[in-house]
């Protein structure tokens, strides 16, 4: 009997082992899930872009007229100063090379020019012996005059003879001037700066052959376009200068639905420049008009250029230059002491957002209102209090009733 009854404690003692074995394999178990709070703190809304730094007022230095550019000595970063500053020197153009044919005929055109001259010349002496031949007539006809031996008719006709015999001397020598500037341009035919006779003729004695290029502002050299020796026509650029000191500016391409949020005066934060710290800027203009850009997935974009300006209390971020990429984020808007939460929690119900806020251990779907979202927090406008905890990233099976525990790392 008593073995009987061991034996049935036994039994009992397995199956209740074993019952509360299952109980506990098939226990509903809390979900493991992220939670995060709902907090009061300050909260911004940016339209980020890439953007590029600039010079606003950038000179371009082109050559003043067509010639021979000697070799640039300035580099990228050297100061100038406006108007004092050599950037470069130009020689002008050599003449154009002549062939046989031509250069005879300027050889032949200077002979005749200079038989012009010496025609000129014969011509001018004849003028002037016509009017000492004339103005010894003029005095003689006044000393008959005065003593009634000729009348005044004749007179009269010696003091033409004699204004004419000016006029054809001042004629002479108008004639012996355009003669000469005639065989100058015949003889320029044959001129060469290759030439070694053309120092010695006085060309180059009064007026130095090369052109100096002075610099157009006060700043630095941004980039250099042509450095070595070479002939350019007129108006070929050659380098660019700039203040970047006190002129840069930044370049930011938004898309025409962000453009139009944004503001002159808007408060801009510049990172990724390469700083530790983020710049502070201003948003000075948005175009008025916007140009088609396709994306690197070849998508058709309608961009429009913002240009942004350093704070006037930003110290000049040092190693930042003329065309660098950097990181623009405009605060279209901002609260000191908005009710936050993170944007994570939120998942659609219909057309309404709603979240999962965590009671005693219980997940409840809660309906919320939201304001402005930047993506990673949001303004709660109603439905949610301060303090209260919500289950971030909610997975697709979660449900309302159901037990949650935080996820713990390690």
């Amino acid at each position: 009997m008593a073995r009987k009854r061991s034996r049935y404690y036994l039994m009992a003692a397995a199956v209740v082992a074993l019952a509360s074995m299952l109980a506990f394999a098939f226990w509903p178990r809390p979900l493991l899930v992220d939670m995060g709070e709902v907090t009061i703190g300050p909260m911004i809304v940016t339209i980020d872009e890439e953007g590029r730094t600039r010079v606003h007022d950038a000179y371009v230095v082109s050559t003043p007229v067509a010639g021979r550019l000697l070799r640039v000595d300035v580099e990228p970063g050297d100061p100038v100063e406006r108007h004092e500053t050599v950037v470069a020197q130009m020689l002008p153009s050599n003449p154009a090379a002549l062939d046989v044919r031509t250069r005879e005929q300027a050889r032949a055109a200077v002979t005749a020019a200079e038989a012009a001259l010496r025609l000129a010349r014969a011509e001018h002496n004849r003028a002037l012996a016509d009017r000492e031949l004339a103005d010894t007539d003029l005095e003689r006809s006044r000393k008959l005059r005065r003593n009634d031996t000729v009348s005044d008719a004749a007179l009269d006709r010696a003091i033409r003879d004699a204004r004419s015999a000016d006029a054809s001397l001042d004629t002479a020598a108008a004639a012996i001037e355009m003669r000469q500037a005639e065989l100058e341009n015949a003889r320029a035919r044959l001129i060469g700066f290759d030439d070694p006779g053309l120092l010695a003729g006085g060309v180059g004695s009064r007026h130095s052959p090369d052109i100096p290029i002075h610099a157009p502002a006060t700043g630095s050299v941004l980039r250099v376009l042509q450095q070595s020796e070479t002939t350019l026509a007129a108006g070929t650029p050659i380098m660019e200068i700039g203040n970047i000191d006190h002129d840069l500016e930044i370049v930011v391409e938004l898309l025409s639905t962000d453009a139009v949020q944004v503001s002159p005066g808007d408060r801009v934060l510049v990172e990724d420049w390469g700083g530790p710290e983020a710049l502070s800027a201003v948003v000075k203009r948005v175009d008025p008009w916007g140009f088609t850009k396709f994306s690197a997935l070849g998508v058709e974009e309608q961009r429009v250029n913002a240009i942004v300006r350093f704070s006037p209390s930003q110290a000049k971020p040092a190693g930042l230059g003329h065309g660098f990429r950097v990181k623009a984020r405009i605060v279209v808007w901002e609260d000191e002491a908005a009710l936050i939460l993170p944007s994570s929690a939120l998942f659609r119900d219909g057309l309404i957002w709603s979240v999962f806020v965590v009671e005693d251990g219980v997940a409840r779907r809660r309906r919320v209102e939201i304001g402005r979202n930047n993506g990673v927090q949001a303004q709660v406008v109603n439905g949610l209090q301060r303090g209260d905890r919500v289950i971030l990233y909610p997975a697709p099976g979660l449900r309302d009733g159901v037990r949650v525990a935080q996820r713990t790392i390690g």
